[in-house]
Formats: C-alpha cells, structure tokens, sequence
C-alpha cells in the first residue's frame, strides 16, 4: 500500500481542505487550522492546498497582525479589514504617504474655513480632486480628524445653540484650528527680533542686547 507521502490527494481530500476554507468565509484559516479539521497529513495537506490555488479556488492572504501567518480563503472573498490592516494599508504595509497627505489636506481644509464639520472636509476633498480614484469615506475622515486633535492641531466643537458658527449647523460637531497652536504659532510669527531695526547691533554683552531688551522680554512672558 502506497504511503500518504507518495500518493496524490483524492477528490475526497480536496473537498474537505476546501471546505474547511469556505467555512470561515472572510476570516481565512491557517495551515494547521486545517489539519486539525481535516485529519490530514502535512504532505497530502501541501498537495491539496497546491491543487486548489492551480484551479483557482483559493488564495493566500497575507495577514498584517502576523507577517509569518498564511492565510488560505476563498477566491470569492475580501479578506476582512482585521487581516488588511484596512483602508491605512497597501498591500500589508502602513500607507504612511496617504495618511500624511490627507492629514495636511484635513487641516488645511479646517484652516480655509475656520470651521467645518466632517462633511464639509469630504466634499472639499471630493471637489478637489487629489485622492482621485481613491474614495474617502466619512470614518477615515473621523480617524484623521482624531490623530490631528491628539496632535494638538485641531480642536472639536459643537456649534452651540445660538448658531455661532454660520455654515454648520446648530448642534452639530465641527472642528477649528486648536486655539493653543495658532497662539504658538502667532507668538513664533511676531518675535520682536524679526521687526527690530537695531538687530544688526544687537550682541549678547553689547549696548543692545536681548538680555536687556524689554520688547524681548515682553514676548518671553507671553
């Protein structure tokens, strides 16, 4: 009687490794998931699985919370936003570009307005055109608009019930710059230094210095 290892699988042992494949649908299953189901051997599970990919039937995934894990579903599935890594990957790999991208896209948007609600942001971005053939949808926005406040880039409001905010509407949540960073990036902007007309005399154990000015001093404080 010829060994498992010389034989070719059966009709038998391919229906049962596909059907231990289907029956996790978009969750895949690993290689030793499917021993244990089947009862296999290794050897015979290697054939069956070749035999399979050949006629189409399966494909290997890669999964992004483990590198070394293969995957095995049917061909007829998407595999789950669990094992992708969701719409911030391409290809098992953090699409850092695209992030950054609509991050500054995001905050420039929320800078040109004042204030917008995650609407607003995506159909700016929609009107502009820069992630064309990559829709955006309204929870990616949400995610960035997220990053960006833990940033301290942006700060999340709602418009209160007088309608101090006149393009979103009352109750709503929006976002605006963060108060704190444009008080920062102000203060940065109008450094007296910049401005002084003596800087040119302006030495550390001169005449004028900056450990005697008062205009410096001033904008330390602030």
């Amino acid at each position: 009687m010829a060994s498992s290892r010389g034989r070719p699988p059966t009709a038998e042992d391919n229906r049962k490794v596909l059907q231990a494949i289907l029956s996790k649908e978009n969750n895949g299953i690993t290689k030793p998931q499917i021993r244990f189901e089947t009862k296999l051997s290794d050897v015979i599970l290697k054939k069956c699985i070749d035999v399979l990919i050949s006629q189409k039937k399966i494909k290997e995934v890669a999964d992004i919370r483990n590198k070394r894990n293969k995957l095995f579903m049917g061909v007829g599935f998407e595999a789950s936003a669990e094992i992708t890594g969701g719409e911030w990957y391409t290809d098992g790999k953090l699409d850092v570009e695209f992030i950054s991208t609509l991050k500054v896209v995001c905050l420039q948007c929320i800078q040109r307005v004042k204030v917008a609600s995650v609407g607003d942001i995506a159909e700016s971005i929609a009107r502009t055109g820069v992630f064309r053939g990559n829709n955006i949808d309204l929870q990616q926005i949400h995610h960035i608009l997220g990053a960006l406040e833990l940033d301290g880039e942006v700060e999340k409001m709602t418009n209160d019930l007088e309608g101090h905010v006149s393009n979103v509407p009352i109750g709503k949540i929006c976002y605006r710059s963060s108060a704190k960073k444009l008080a920062k990036t102000n203060a940065m902007v109008s450094i007296p230094c910049g401005v002084c007309p003596q800087i040119s005399y302006c030495t550390p154990d001169g005449i004028i210095s900056p450990i005697t000015c008062v205009y410096y001093e001033k904008w330390l404080d602030f």
